[in-house]
């Protein structure tokens, strides 16, 4: 069995557990031992004339933000009350279809189950029981009904029809039918939107059943509803109007890239699937309580022609070699943009963006052309073999980490096609400063772990090469690099990646100190100080925050937090130690905190120390060329003066590091003012909005005066490149952060969805995508609705994970599911979910096994209580417990730190690096 086997096992147990037995199935005839509507969540409908008594839950209108304590966080203010209005069961489900003038009736089959309440001897009936010895109990028994009538469309539009459902005691199918005023898109000769004369045809299923009395009411609901409509003649698609009626660019593109999926319905209060055939009409559409979709892998894709191995391209000798290695880019592009052309088959619209899609496609195939002719610098084409050779060996090591090799015995480390071409793409902008591209901002958008970490960090090592081969000497010192992350997990996350770079880069400097210079190649992480010291500290100053304070702390008991939140060495892999983290010069007045590994085969033992400054007193003198920060960390440039160093506003240095006027009479006097950044990285641009982008676009503001230099009466100004896994209005973002006005996304969106050439969609058909569920249970709170969700989920996974062999099994196909993962939308919400998960998911777990129908011997739930735990990952726990609660993320369920349930922000999904979740 594989995982996606599991998942189809787990989303059968969702289903059944909250909406009930399908037709046929082996429990279509159960027996319940309570009222059905306690036992599923959804999927019934009430008697329409139902008192109020029994069309709601007292409980239905509470809020999950009602719920526990969220004191001190920046959204610790009431809420506004939502509205008064009350909150009922559904008394009918629905859908609406469009269909052709000559429709005169469609076919509507109608099921459900009603359950029957039974007064029987207590163990009368095998299975569990709920009385005492000789007296009765309250059994529900369940029948499958489903009835087929034809239903004849009012000949009047706007009128409806009422028809009853045979042997349903008042279950009725209500018609109504509209004409559509069919309209014709303007400015361009496109088709009409609609066929003349369509026709719009809402079905409904009503339950008009009589109320039963309170003590069984169940009997007058009708659950696992399900409505089927067919038609002989094919049902007509519903046109995109917005993707026809808008100056929205993204709705535009939309239209275009996904003019071939067609919505067939619109459900009411309940979902709609439609059932294609092979030629592409539609005549079949039923209602889903539970719908589902599957979100297909994107792939990198292959470039024949290309030479992509990094050490190949380190090794090559000439600019014109170099050319032959990389030019099947530019030519496989320029052959795909044309086979595009000649392939389209649009009018209108449509074709305009298909047109434009295509132009910024050959504007970005020129693009990497000039970076291949960039190449013939000399300079440039040594940056450029040098940044090949540094991402190989950080590339070989992090891999050997994973497998657990010799970096040797590992395969040549290889570009992906799109991430050579990025950095071809920005080669010039980097390399040539007073160049246009300088200004342009290139968003690189590709989904979760398809490779945009190695795209941008191999074009910070081409840049923060080309500054040194260029500024011989202490004047290469300083920011180079600049990228920012928005919360800090996201940035805990990529300093280890980063830091493999700076280690390459750093015994790369040391092979050749004339050619790089004298001054180390550094990391710094500049983040709040939850998450690093911001002073080194000093005998006598009672501060626990400090570096010497956490330093010495840690020294004397391995158990508290380490000094900077890096567990590992992120050149051999290696733990830290207590010996690992040293003061220096002397522990009682510290200016330096030193990391060394202690692996003895490590490169960065015993006197030379990892290129890694984590403490912001030091990161101002040391001025690291790669700097990682967090958005909100820039809030000190008013504040503390020091910051002017990372921009480059020093004019005294030493072997300590470089001053400023907030330390005078320090060092000696430098020959030239060291230079701003040269690159700025946005990673996850989609996460900076609302207030968050307000104040960072403020902030942005200083930033780029400070990064920005005059050249012969020009202003030069950063290169800035942004990435994202979700991106739209992109220009707009940007321009409103950045102030720039011309943005590039890369790889650049072609008429097909499917084919970009550098990505490629892998249909589920041959990869399993990500699957979505809805669950809509109206009348019900969204407490209850989480509770049973989760209780469902982590219990069917525990049954398919002893199935599978348990702890047993090293490679448990059920593992990826044994832990559940919520996200949410403030931490009021999330305060009030983890207070359900630790009381009443952690109390009813236990029992959940034993949840059987009538007759059953085992259940679709396992009991699971042993280790179960809940942990949040969000800007109130402390960095340690973050890093160690990722650290357990990614750890199998077989081992000892396994997580039952992990609580987030939404904002904190984009930072874990969990592919196996």
């Amino acid at each position: 069995m594989t995982s996606a086997e599991v998942r189809e096992d787990l989303v059968e147990a969702l289903k059944l557990d909250l909406i009930g037995p399908e037709p046929g199935g082996q429990h279509e005839s159960e027996t319940l031992p309570m009222p059905p509507s306690r036992w599923y969540l959804t999927g019934y409908l009430v008697p329409f004339m139902a008192p109020e008594s029994q069309r709601r839950e007292v409980t239905a209108d509470d809020e999950l933000d009602l719920i526990g304590t969220t004191a001190g966080t920046d959204d610790d203010a009431p809420p506004e009350r939502a509205s008064a209005r009350k909150v009922f069961f559904p008394s009918s489900i629905g859908l609406s279809v469009l269909v052709p003038s000559a429709t005169r009736s469609l076919r509507v089959t109608a099921e459900w189950g009603e359950y029957k309440l039974l007064q029987e001897p207590s163990g009368a009936t095998s299975g569990q029981g709920n009385a005492a010895a000789g007296k009765s109990v309250q059994n529900w028994r369940r029948t499958q009904r489903a009835e087929t009538i034809d239903v004849t469309l009012p000949a009047a539009t706007g009128k409806s029809s009422s028809k009853e459902v045979p042997n349903s005691n008042g279950v009725r199918i209500v018609a109504s039918v509209r004409t559509i005023r069919i309209a014709r898109p303007e400015g361009n000769d496109s088709e009409p939107l609609l066929p003349e004369g369509t026709l719009a045809v809402a079905i409904f299923l009503v339950n008009y059943r009589p109320p039963a009395p309170d003590e069984g009411k169940d009997e007058g609901l009708i659950f696992q509803t399900f409505l089927k409509v067919h038609a002989d003649q094919p049902f007509v698609a519903r046109p995109n109007l917005r993707g026809h009626d808008t100056n929205d660019w993204d709705e535009r593109v939309a239209d275009v890239q996904y003019r071939d999926v067609y919505e067939y319905a619109v459900g009411h209060g309940v979902a709609t699937k439609a059932s294609v055939s092979g030629d592409g009409q539609c005549h079949e559409i039923a209602t889903e309580w539970m719908p589902a979709a599957d979100v297909e892998k994107v792939e990198p894709a292959l470039v024949p022609g290309v030479e992509l191995s990094m050490e190949a391209l380190a090794g090559t000798s000439s600019a014109q070699e170099m050319q032959q290695k990389l030019s099947g880019l530019v030519s496989g592009y320029a052959a795909w943009i044309a086979s595009q052309r000649t392939g389209l088959n649009l009018k209108g619209r449509r074709l305009e963006v298909a047109d434009e899609l295509l132009r910024r496609a050959e504007f970005s195939g020129r693009r990497i052309d000039e970076g291949i002719r960039t190449l013939e610098d000399p300079i440039v084409l040594e940056a450029f073999r040098i940044a090949n050779r540094t991402m190989a060996a950080a590339a070989r090591r992090r891999q050997a980490q994973i497998e657990g090799k010799q970096p040797t015995e590992l395969a040549p480390p290889k570009w992906r096609p799109f991430q050579l071409a990025f950095l071809l793409l920005n080669l010039r902008g980097i390399s040539e400063p007073a160049h246009a591209n300088r200004d342009v901002v290139d968003l690189l958008f590709f989904p979760t772990g398809g490779g945009k970490t190695e795209a941008y960090l191999g074009l910070a090592a081409i840049t923060l090469v080309l500054r040194r081969l260029r500024n011989p000497g202490v004047a290469s010192a300083g920011v180079s690099v600049l990228m920012r992350y928005t919360l800090r997990l996201l940035t805990l996350d990529q300093l280890g990646r980063a830091a493999a770079l700076i280690c390459a880069l750093e015994l790369e400097r040391e092979k050749d100190v004339t050619k790089l210079g004298q001054w180390p190649f550094e990391i710094g992480l500049w983040v709040g100080q939850a998450a690093t010291p911001n002073r080194m500290g000093q005998k006598g100053d009672s501060n626990r925050e400090s570096a010497r304070a956490k330093t010495i702390a840690f020294k004397n008991d391995d158990k508290k937090p380490s000094p900077i939140p890096l567990e590992t060495c992120p050149w051999c892999g290696e733990k830290f130690k207590t010996t690992s983290f040293n003061l220096v010069p002397t522990a009682d007045n510290p200016t330096d905190l030193h990391i060394v590994c202690m692996n003895r085969n490590c490169d960065f033992k015993g006197d030379r120390h990892l290129p890694i400054v984590a403490v912001d007193e030091p990161l101002y003198r040391r001025i690291p060329c790669f700097l990682i920060a967090t958005v909100d960390k820039f809030a000190n440039l008013p504040w503390v003066g020091q910051c002017g160093a990372l921009f480059g506003k020093v004019d005294r240095w030493d072997k300590g590091g470089f001053y400023g006027p907030c330390d005078p009479n320090r060092g000696s006097k430098l020959e030239k003012q060291l230079l701003p950044p040269d690159l700025i990285i946005q990673d996850e641009l989609h996460l900076i909005s609302g207030p968050l982008g307000t104040m960072v676009g403020l902030y942005e503001t200083a930033v780029d005066e400070l990064s920005s230099r005059a050249v012969d009466g020009r202003t030069i100004r950063p290169k800035v490149v942004a990435s994202t896994a979700t991106v739209r209005r992109a220009e707009v973002q940007i321009g409103a952060l950045f102030a720039r006005q011309s943005v590039e996304i890369f790889p650049p969106p072609g008429p097909n969805r499917r084919d970009s050439f550098f990505a490629r969609i892998v249909p589920v058909t041959e990869i399993p995508g990500r699957r979505y569920l809805g669950i809509a249970a109206q009348g019900k709170s969204l407490k209850v609705v989480l509770l049973r969700a989760y209780l469902a989920l982590l219990a069917a996974a525990q049954k398919a994970y002893e199935a599978a062999g348990g702890k047993k099994d090293t490679n448990n196909p059920a593992d990826p599911y044994m832990t559940l993962v919520g996200y949410f939308n403030s931490l009021r919400e999330l305060g009030g979910s983890r207070r359900i998960v630790e009381d009443e998911v952690r109390s009813r777990l236990e029992g959940y096994g034993k949840r059987l129908r009538f007759g059953e011997q085992e259940g679709l739930f396992a009991k699971r209580t042993i280790g179960f735990d809940a942990i949040e990952l969000t800007s109130r726990v402390k960095t340690n417990r973050v890093a160690e609660a990722k650290r357990r993320l990614a750890s199998p369920f077989s081992s000892e730190g396994h997580v039952d349930v992990a609580l987030a922000s939404n904002m904190i999904s984009v930072g874990l690096d969990i592919s196996r979740l």
